[in-house]
Parts: structure tokens; sequence; C-alpha cells
């Protein structure tokens, strides 16, 4: 994972939340891509850790695909992701802390 997202990595593990994969997704563009078992206020947490411009809000709502939501390094092409918003129900909330 790049500097810009490990913090934010940490953070997740430190809570106990389940890493579900880990590795290339999507394309050769992307380098690493962590998914976690919950939900990322991506907004709060850009506010929060003073996250660089160039790292953004990522949101698939692809049914084919499956529908996500999390954070992108465009820089080096890692990304933390977890859960769409639609989809929370149940699930934990990474927000301001």
């Amino acid at each position: 994972m790049c500097i810009h997202l490990f913090p934010l990595e940490q953070e997740i593990k430190s809570k106990g939340i389940r890493e579900t994969f880990r590795g290339q997704a999507w394309t050769d563009n992307c380098r690493e891509w962590i998914y976690f078992d919950c939900y990322l206020d991506v907004e709060q947490i850009k506010q929060r850790l003073a996250l660089p411009d160039f790292i953004e809000h990522h949101v698939n709502e692809d049914p084919k695909s499956g529908y996500e939501e999390g954070l992108v390094c465009t820089l080096c092409h890692d990304a933390i992701i977890g859960y769409h918003r639609v989809y929370t129900a149940g699930k934990d909330v990474i927000t301001i802390t």
C-alpha cells in the first residue's frame, strides 16, 4: 500500500475490520487495492487525514462488476475500498474518530 493511504489502512486494521481482498483489481492500471468489510465515509476521512487532491473518491455503481466506494491514489494506483453507501446496513462505518 502506498504511503498516502497506508495510515488509513492501519487505522482500519486497528479496528479489527476484516480485509476481504488485496491485490490487483480491475485492470493493469491498478497496483494494490484493498477491500474492507466496512463503509468508508470518504469525505470525512479526506478532511480528517488532510489527504491531498490526488487521492480521489472512487464510486462504482455497475451492477455487473459490483457496487463499491472508497479512495484511490492516482499517483500510485493503490486504493482502499469498502461497501457502496447503499449497502451499509449492519456494516462498520469508518469516519471521524
